[in-house]
């Protein structure tokens, strides 16, 4: 039994080896779209409003709304990784101060407090400098112990995290409206 393709008779065989390459392709792309899909989410680069919006609220320099701060960050860098302690977690490829920032936090609506923080991939001292030469904002070690917390007059304070810094400006929420 011979089939027709096109204008040509071929035989069995023959069709099914002509049909193995767009088989074969489409097994591939299969397979290729799975592990994509399977693979974590790329760190996007931080869109160019990050230092003025997100810098400014750590410094503690613009008021504090978690929701807007939320939506900022999905549109900037996707959902957030994880959600613990009362925050959501976004995995950032940016910098603040010149300092290299690995995470941002945004507060949750399970605290008494409204927070934006960043993971800076640098030691306090270096971050504290950073941002003193960039805008001129000083943290001061409130206490002498070996891993001092570092506040400003505005109220943003700066700890160890680890081998890195956390920097972050948390205030207490305000009354909902008709109180």
């Amino acid at each position: 039994m011979r089939l027709a393709i096109g204008s040509k008779q071929v035989s069995p065989g023959a069709a099914r080896l002509r049909a193995l390459p767009g088989r074969s392709c489409a097994v591939i792309l299969l397979t290729l779209l799975a592990l994509a899909a399977a693979a974590p989410p790329a760190v996007q680069a931080a869109p160019s409003t990050f230092g003025p919006v997100i810098g400014s609220a750590i410094l503690c320099r613009s008021g504090l709304d978690n929701a807007y701060f939320h939506d900022y960050l999905v549109n900037a860098f996707g959902p957030s990784y994880k959600h613990e302690g009362g925050a959501y977690w976004f995995k950032a490829e940016g910098t603040l101060w010149g300092a290299p920032v690995t995470d941002i936090m945004i507060s949750d609506d399970t605290s008494e407090l409204v927070f934006v923080a960043a993971v800076a991939d640098t030691t306090p001292d270096k971050l504290e400098e950073s941002i003193r030469n960039a805008v001129g904002v000083r943290h001061l070690s409130v206490d002498n112990s070996r891993y001092p917390v570092r506040a400003s007059n505005p109220g943003s304070k700066i700890v160890y995290f680890k081998t890195k810094s956390k920097i972050y400006c948390a205030k207490y929420k305000p009354l909902p409206v008709g109180r």
